[in-house]
């Protein structure tokens, strides 16, 4: 009790891994709103200490005295809640691992280890009995994944397709409403922060990966990796294509795309550009905005939109993590844990069934559009319609396609490489989200 005989209420510690850009918002989230929190909570929270590679910067708005360099000291004191935004794979995961050994539930943004090795963790959380979340770790403040796990738990998800990459994004936006090529819009993205210096990871699409396989592994209750997601990324997007997308009523985003197969038995999850109609709610999503849109037998198409990055939105998602798990603390129990009971089947891209458009360039005679029609057909892809633009050296033929599954048109463009009167395969492109 207190001094006035008051009963004080519990109290919860915190031990903070990491203090960039989110860490840095945590803590200040943690300060400025301790009496809400409390109220929330119904337990005072505490942060006991804030773990950090780099000892000598000076971070706004952190006691000095609460940061150190000795991380694994800091998991030793057992804090009831480990929330871990520092990134990477090492020495995140044996730092959690450690962590919920000493009985520590955990709240992580770390989407490069849930996507490498979320086994682990999961199977260290069910066996101590532990808290795992980890909300920010896909779409930013962006309330998603505990939708997936809680309020869709009782329907089954058919598809989930979204814009997952700011900087991806962003990069498409500048291609498509002002005609800028690639490099020139990586290169405004990057003056403007949205990009790294070394945007490998997200041009690449290897961010957007490893969030199809957190999204994958909770909409079909089955164990998804970073390497089970087929990926292609921005580099072979020209400026070219876009407009071409444009002048045919589409829009070129990066698409994370994770679907129920036609048997039920399987998922097939990829990562790759893909033409969008403008009527698709996706299409409006501009710049460094994500979106994700679901598709539920009960439930129908449901779209989630929102800031996807950045340190106080990421900070927020976080914090409602931390809420969570707090609030289970002071009850004593647990949220839910990992569904992976269905263990479907990991299916190859070759298995996946789209619409495609496919830019040839081609030689300007009578029956090469007659012979090009039949390689389709001899594959099995149907065309929907064909565009042919200029004359001569500079004839394109621009040929989109009804449903075929990505194996066929593979074998489709293996042939027309080969024919004599295809003088290129200029650009291909999946289509997602029509509905005809």
């Amino acid at each position: 009790m207190g001094e006035d005989g008051a009963q004080q209420p519990p109290r919860l510690t915190v031990a903070l891994l990491g203090a960039g850009t989110v860490g840095t918002q945590v803590a200040r989230l943690l300060s400025e709103n301790a009496d809400d929190l409390l109220a929330r909570v119904g337990a005072r929270i505490e942060l006991i200490g804030v773990g950090v590679r780099d000892g000598s910067k000076v971070r706004d708005g952190i006691d000095p005295s609460l940061v150190t360099t000795d991380l694994d000291e800091l998991v030793s004191r057992g804090a009831d809640i480990v929330v871990e935004v520092m990134g990477g794979i090492e020495p995140a995961r044996t730092l959690l691992l450690a962590a919920m050994a000493r009985g520590s539930s955990i709240v992580t943004a770390n989407k490069a280890l849930l996507a490498e090795d979320g086994a682990t963790l999961h199977d260290a959380a069910a066996a101590g009995g532990l808290d795992l979340y980890f909300e920010a770790s896909v779409a930013g403040a962006i309330p998603l994944l505990r939708p997936l796990r809680d309020s869709l738990a009782g329907d089954r998800v058919r598809r989930v397709l979204g814009i997952v990459n700011g900087t991806t994004n962003y990069i498409l936006t500048k291609m498509d409403e002002e005609g800028a090529d690639y490099a020139d819009a990586l290169a405004e993205a990057q003056r403007l922060g949205y990009a790294e210096a070394d945007p490998t990871a997200d041009v690449e699409g290897f961010d957007a990966a490893a969030k199809a396989a957190i999204l994958a592994s909770l909409a079909f209750h089955t164990r998804v990796t970073g390497a089970d997601v087929h990926r292609e990324g921005l580099s072979n997007v020209t400026a070219a294509d876009v407009a071409a997308a444009r002048d045919m009523g589409f829009v070129i985003k990066l698409l994370a795309v994770a679907e129920l197969s036609d048997d039920e038995r399987g998922v097939c999850v990829r990562v790759h550009p893909a033409m969008v109609p403008r009527t698709h709610p996706l299409a409006g999503v501009r710049d460094a905005f994500n979106a994700v849109f679901v598709e539920a037998d009960a439930a129908g198409q449901v779209m989630f939109y929102g800031r996807g990055a950045g340190g106080a939105p990421t900070a927020s998602a976080v914090m409602g993590d931390l809420v969570a798990v707090a609030r289970h603390k002071v009850a004593g129990s647990r949220g839910p844990g990992e569904s992976a009971y269905a263990n479907l089947e990991i299916r190859p891209i070759g298995e996946a069934l789209t619409r495609y458009y496919v830019n040839l360039q081609v030689a300007d005679r009578p029956g090469v559009l007659a012979a090009i029609a039949t390689v389709f057909a001899e594959h099995g892809v149907s065309i929907q319609n064909v565009r042919q633009d200029g004359h001569g050296a500079d004839a394109m033929l621009m040929v989109r396609t009804h449903l075929a599954r990505d194996a066929a048109l593979a074998r489709t463009l293996a042939s027309l490489r080969e024919m004599d009167s295809v003088r290129s395969v200029i650009g291909v492109l999946r289509v997602e989200g029509e509905t005809s």
